[in-house]
């Protein structure tokens, strides 16, 4: 049974082994030498099938003991390296230096210009209103004055789930419901998600809105020229120009587009002889549609004949975009953290 006196050898001269290691590289050697696949422990027990039966017992018993044994023996030197490396750490380390700050994140810039757009609207008197993203075609369409048949409807390329279910198109589906809690006098802005079957390098499926409304008696076109000039230069410069110039919403009348002096060439068309890649040498970036309420939708509400307001909307991605300078729409949606990082608060 000379197998005996060699599984005995193995531990003593294990622990002969660790104490002459220094590492952990020494170590994992050390552990493959004795305890591996190939070790020298496996190589004895490679032989039990061999001896006769009535040895085979004791063998096996006295393996399993001098396994247990080396196993201590690396977990007790593996402890005294870790302990080791940490003291060393500790020694280089100096309390007296400052810490490291952790990141805090940042914001969306979707989030920053929506804010920043409440916030303006906040002191100019409008309340924050919410609503649902699935809306009926009813409040998204029909209340707005796009009956079925209306072709303003062909421009909202809608998200249908039922026939009579969407993914909403616009918020302005929110301002109808609002009407229908509140009598005038009232003034909310809506932000939140809308959606459209739509996908390019221009658009996206969805995308932020914030639309506003303002409802009272005598209000005109007058105030909505003074309030959307007001939040312009409140989001752009106090030395920005705006512009209105004609046009079409279904659930508005008179209705108007919104320019603002380019930003990036001052209105000048060109930036340093050439034509401004922003506004195209016009002068002018487009960036909201408004317009004062269409009687049909004060109908809708049953709002009295002798009150007045106005509504606007806003794409938020559009506004970050020039303010930003950010080039690519997709930019706001890819969650590239050298893209975000960039918007820290």
């Amino acid at each position: 049974m000379d197998r005996i006196p060699a599984l005995e050898s193995l531990a003593p001269e294990l622990q002969k082994g660790l104490d002459q290691a220094s590492s952990f590289e020494a170590l994992e050697a050390l552990r493959i030498e004795f305890l591996g696949r190939k070790g020298r422990l496996a190589d004895i027990m490679s032989t039990l099938p061999n001896l006769p039966p009535e040895e085979r017992p004791k063998l096996g018993q006295r393996a399993n003991v001098v396994k247990e044994e080396m196993n201590r023996l690396f977990d007790e030197k593996k402890a005294a390296l870790t302990a080791a490396r940490e003291a060393a750490s500790l020694a280089r380390f100096d309390a007296s230096l400052p810490g490291r700050a952790p990141w805090k994140g940042s914001l969306h810039p979707d989030t920053l210009i929506m804010e920043e757009i409440c916030s303006i609207f906040g002191r100019l008197g409008f309340d924050i209103a919410q609503g649902p993203e699935v809306e009926i075609d009813h409040y998204n369409f029909e209340s707005l004055n796009m009956p079925p048949e209306h072709p303003a409807r062909d421009m909202q390329d809608t998200l249908y789930i039922t026939d009579s279910i969407l993914m909403r198109t616009h918020t302005s589906p929110v301002q109808v419901r609002t009407m229908l809690k509140e009598k005038p006098p009232l003034a909310v802005v809506v932000p939140g998600k809308v959606y459209r079957r739509d996908s390019d390098l221009t658009h996206t499926p969805m995308f932020h809105q914030v639309e506003g409304l303002m409802v009272g008696h005598g209000i005109t076109m007058a105030h909505l020229r003074g309030l959307l000039t007001a939040f312009v230069r409140g989001v752009f410069g106090p030395r920005t120009e705006v512009r209105f110039r004609q046009s079409f919403f279904p659930f508005t009348e008179p209705s108007a587009e919104v320019d603002i002096s380019c930003f990036l060439c001052g209105g000048a068309g060109h930036t340093d002889g050439e034509t401004c890649r922003v506004c195209k040498g016009t002068g002018w970036v487009e960036i909201l549609g408004c317009g004062m309420v269409d009687p049909a939708v004060f109908e809708a509400v049953q709002y009295p004949a002798d009150v007045s307001g106005f509504a606007f909307g806003l794409g938020v991605e559009r506004i970050a975009m020039l303010k930003y300078g950010i080039g690519d729409l997709r930019m706001f949606f890819e969650n590239d953290l050298r893209f975000l990082t960039q918007f820290s608060y």
